[in-house]
């Protein structure tokens, strides 16, 4: 158990691709802002191999999205943002994966970057993914093993796995079945094996306060708001148009592993209990 501190404390959040940061962590990070914390995003690609629809690709898509995690960063609060620039994977496009992508890097050279980084910011907190990465993306795996190897190295006291609630995803996705008959909804996969079981959680966050925070940290990844085939509906944008009190209900809370802390009832509140004692 880590002895107790009175901070303020700095927090890394770690992600695999722009626009991860707002989906799974933007309002506990900007909950983390508000109350004085450091909070330093990095991301391991620009995200230049993701769908869009704006006609971006390539490096000049990978420009366009770093530019979109500066305006989330901002919106969030974060008082540091850093991409590790490793090629995106590009999971769900035709053909292989690029053997030099970030994916598929032995971890310890990745992890010995991320622990430097972790190192001069005297982290106190890294956030990661779970070990499935949440719903299986190759990127998201690699944030998992790169994260857990890399507080291992530095010394960090506090592991954190950014992830969602199974029962509550499943839940969500029925709504938004329902919710299909009133607005455009993009294709849902059967999540009932993805992210984490509400037994192995640790952490329920409300984000209620900083909804605002969130949304606009989801909006500034513009370019992830439409699919590359005209009438295509992305995950993002669905979010960003749901009525306010159903986007009260899906965005209001995020959901964390404290890693070697056992689930208990109620989950905790606050990501930083450990730290604080």
């Amino acid at each position: 158990m880590t002895s107790a501190r009175p901070g303020p404390f700095t927090v890394v959040s770690f992600h695999a691709h722009p626009d991860d940061e707002a989906l799974l962590t933007a309002g506990t990070l900007a909950r983390l802002a508000a109350e004085g914390h450091r909070v330093v995003l990095v991301t391991a690609t620009a995200g230049e191999a993701g769908l869009t629809g704006h006609g971006w690709s390539g490096a000049g898509l990978g420009a366009r999205r770093l530019r979109e995690l500066e305006e989330s960063a901002r919106a969030i609060g974060a008082a540091r943002v850093e991409c590790l620039d490793y090629r995106d994977s590009g999971w769900g496009a035709p053909g292989p994966v690029d053997p030099g992508s970030f994916s598929e890097l032995a971890t310890e050279p990745v992890a010995q970057r991320l622990a430097a980084l972790l190192r001069e910011e005297d982290a106190d907190v890294l956030t990661t993914y779970d070990a499935a990465g949440g719903y299986g993306h190759p990127d998201h795996v690699q944030v998992h093993r790169v994260g857990a190897r890399a507080a291992e190295i530095a010394g960090t006291p506090l592991l954190l796995e950014a992830t969602l609630d199974r029962t509550h995803l499943v839940g969500a996705v029925g709504l938004l079945r329902r919710l299909s008959r009133l607005l455009p909804v993009p294709e849902l996969p059967d999540v009932r094996a993805a992210y984490t079981p509400r037994s192995e959680l640790t952490h329920r966050v409300d984000v209620r306060a900083h909804l605002a925070a969130k949304e606009a940290a989801l909006g500034a990844h513009v370019s992830q708001a439409a699919g590359a085939r005209v009438g295509d509906t992305r995950t993002l944008a669905l979010l960003l148009r749901l009525p306010r009190p159903v986007g009260r209900l899906v965005l209001g809370h995020e959901w964390f592993r404290e890693v070697g802390r056992r689930p208990g009832t109620p989950l905790l509140d606050d990501v930083l209990a450990t730290l604080r004692g």
